[in-house]
């Protein structure tokens, strides 16, 4: 590959591309944002060796799309209109369902790969990009049979070298259960941060008393809401399906608690602790 394209020059698409750098080290990479500060800080930070147009994505062999879903809605397919019949278009986004349909009768959409990669940290920007962010993570592929055979190919190989872990699920089918493994985790972080900020008025307070879990807990509360909200928007209906069954377990913990109903609420805490043993599978890569 000679010319590799990113749209939104931040931590998930930047973070690639410090990656596929080491890979393809006579490829010129290609930034492309909204912001042009934010293009510019990524070819000062290396991430990028010139800052490019849209309309420049006609001389790509691959193209990233790594911005807010709302906004892939409306260059995804700009993008498949410029591009050579030979390049792959892939993005990144957090919902699939909306997006793949956006593109469904596209002529080019079998130059298309939906894809969501399960890694990133609460930062945004060129800043935040890292190398090796990938490595053993999943990555979610939704509906490779509409991608032509030879760029599913090409796309298993860049995979490959991020050294990530390759699922295929349906959009409607992850949209579903990343709204709870992932979109729940945020809106929960959220909403939590912003009741403390709420009852503790004085904000000494929180700093001195803010211990590591609650330092953990809230730490996707420092995430990008311009980022989040459209997530929300797209993915509403599994959200409120999510949100449906948090608040229960909530409501019926309060009670626990009003009623002291302490063996309701050791037993609600012990069948909990299973959790330590997904969680550890999947550290194991299982």
């Amino acid at each position: 590959m000679k010319n590799i394209f990113l749209i939104g020059t931040g931590l998930i698409g930047g973070s690639m591309l410090k990656d596929l750098r080491v890979h393809y080290p006579q490829a010129i990479f290609y930034g492309i944002d909204q912001n042009i500060a934010h293009a510019q800080k990524a070819k000062q930070n290396g991430i990028v060796d010139e800052v490019a147009n849209l309309s420049d994505v006609s001389n790509a062999d691959f193209v990233i799309i790594s911005i807010p879903v709302d906004a892939t809605l409306k260059v995804l397919p700009q993008v498949l209109d410029l591009i050579n019949e030979y390049a792959l278009v892939i993005d990144v986004g957090s919902t699939k369902e909306a997006i793949c349909k956006s593109v469904e009768n596209h002529k080019n959409r079998r130059q298309y790969l939906a894809a969501h990669p399960i890694a990133g940290t609460e930062f945004s920007g060129p800043d935040a990009a890292i190398s090796n962010l990938f490595v053993k993570k999943t990555l979610i592929v939704c509906e490779v049979e509409k991608t032509t055979f030879k760029l599913q190919e090409l796309a298993n190989q860049l995979f490959e070298k991020l050294r990530m872990r390759v699922r295929y699920m349906t959009p409607a089918a992850h949209d579903k259960h990343i709204a709870y493994v992932s979109h729940l985790s945020h809106i929960s972080s959220f909403m939590l941060g912003k009741t403390v900020i709420q009852e503790e008025e004085n904000e000494r307070d929180i700093f001195d008393l803010a211990g590591s879990g609650f330092e953990s807990t809230v730490r996707l509360a420092k995430s990008s809401p311009a980022m989040w909200t459209p997530i929300f928007a797209q993915n509403k209906e599994n959200v409120l399906a999510s949100l449906d069954g948090y608040i229960e377990n909530l409501s019926r913990f309060r009670e626990s608690v009003k009623n002291n109903d302490h063996q309701s609420i050791f037993q609600d805490m012990e069948e909990t602790n299973r959790i330590k043993t997904i969680l550890k599978g999947i550290e194991n890569g299982k």
